[in-house]
């Protein structure tokens, strides 16, 4: 029998119940703060046609503002890591609301590509990244033990719930008042809600609060006398009780190969994003409903990432992973047959597959390295590890659309990508958390007796 989902009811300082509420706080306000945060950088599609329209500037000049931007971001990440370690999110997630609403309302005064590469590029999307999944990695899973995937999920989804509502009424407010206004709104936005919420009420971690995570047990009598708390959920102690420095990490055969597998489901994930809409109208699909498609991915992902997180907390990370990771490769073998066969029933079911598996590699991605690597240090090691992660970003779309250069076609890259999703879960599986740490779900009966 599976240990049951009891939230401890006490904790050292005696305060009942609040672990557990007061972690799903925290986890409101990141749902909030993400939907807000990474749909900013994200609007920069609903900006770029009426800037072009403006400035009659090539696609080229001003696209290169999002990839600025994303460089940017993986420069930074280490720093945003090491500044999550020692001032918490109560000032990280501010400062990047901050940059971005600054880089928005600047926007509005560019007059060059340049003044749009430093306001919409390295403040908005560069200082996204403090908001991001990145940003809540940092810091979110140290509030919960037994529901980590779940709550991760259902933090997670909050892009996809803020996404569904921000770019219908941004768009209508481009049409209807310009680009420029619906900037300075989007940035009134940003300062009202996510700085206050995070300012007041976010922390880095429950035990700032005299609290223990939710489902992390209080010590028993004995064992407080004795010094010694036992986790039932550990697997190998001597890995646990290591104070883990980057360092250290970087010694590990683990780290590398978590590295890996996360720089193919990056690779995956964003060489579908990228080139899926174009593709779907070369091969017959109307614009209009390869539009539709993309939404749909980013909706179905809501329930994707709670699902995927909730069964990595029940089955393991490895095994969720893999689902997540087969939806990415099914997705690609359905993009291969609809150029054989253009149905909307088989995209509407590659939609499927991306959305409700593939992108629930979001909450494992962000669950897994505080498994392993949890301490004082870890918003250094997971920094560094998404730095080296984003080159699958950059690479995907690159390589990809290079192939189809070369080819005239998709067949070599979406092989090629299926190859990928099998590495990234090999090397999951060569990583083995559940060698060091059970989820909830595989802790034997035994150890609860």
């Amino acid at each position: 029998m599976n240990v049951p989902d009891v939230t401890p009811s006490a904790t050292p300082h005696g305060k009942p119940g609040l672990p557990f509420f007061y972690g799903w706080v925290v986890m409101a306000i990141a749902f909030i703060t993400m939907g807000i945060g990474v749909n900013s950088r994200t609007a920069f599609s609903l900006l770029f046609p009426p800037i072009l329209d403006e400035f009659g500037w090539s696609r080229g000049s001003l696209a290169a503002t999002f990839s600025i931007g994303f460089v940017v971001s993986a420069l930074i990440t280490p720093l945003i890591g090491m500044m999550m370690d020692r001032v918490g999110p109560r000032v990280v997630l501010p400062t990047g609301a901050v940059l971005v609403s600054t880089g928005l309302m600047a926007a509005t005064y560019g007059t060059a590509p340049w003044h749009f590469y430093l306001t919409l590029g390295v403040l908005v999307v560069g200082g996204s990244i403090f908001m991001s999944y990145i940003g809540h990695t940092l810091f979110l899973p140290n509030w919960f033990t037994r529901r980590r995937g779940l709550a991760l999920g259902l933090a997670f989804a909050g892009v996809g719930i803020g996404s569904v509502t921000i770019f219908p009424w941004m768009q209508h407010s481009i049409d209807t008042a310009g680009w420029r206004q619906s900037c300075w709104v989007l940035a009134f936005i940003i300062l009202a809600v996510v700085v206050p919420l995070n300012v007041l009420f976010q922390r880095h971690k429950p035990q700032d609060m005299g609290l223990l995570p939710d489902g992390a047990e209080a010590p028993s009598a004995a064992a407080e006398e004795n010094g010694v708390a036992v986790d039932r959920a550990v697997v190998d102690s001597a890995w646990c009780q290591t104070e883990w420095t980057l360092s250290r990490a970087v010694r590990t055969a683990r780290f590398w190969w978590l590295m890996a597998s996360f720089i193919g489901a990056l690779y995956v994930w964003y060489a579908v994003q990228v080139h899926q809409t174009r593709y779907l109208i070369d091969v017959g699909i109307s614009a209009e409903t390869a539009a539709l498609a993309l939404g749909l991915v980013g909706l179905a992902g809501v329930v994707g990432q709670i699902m995927i997180g909730h069964l990595s907390d029940r089955m393991g990370r490895e095994w969720a992973y893999t689902l997540a990771l087969l939806g990415f490769l099914s997705t690609y073998g359905c993009l291969y047959v609809l150029r054989q066969w253009p149905q909307d029933w088989l995209m509407y079911l590659m939609v499927a597959l991306q959305g409700f598996l593939g992108y629930g590699t979001s909450t494992v991605f962000a669950a897994t390295p505080a498994d392993l690597f949890a301490g004082k240090q870890y918003g250094l090691i997971f920094g560094v590890m998404a730095t080296a992660a984003s080159a699958g970003a950059a690479l995907g779309p690159w390589l990809t659309g290079l192939s189809f250069d070369i080819q005239g076609n998709y067949d070599r890259a979406f092989a090629l990508a299926m190859v990928v999703c099998l590495i990234s879960i090999s090397a999951m599986w060569l990583a083995a958390p559940r060698k060091v740490r059970l989820v909830p779900g595989r802790i034997p009966a035994a150890l609860d007796d």
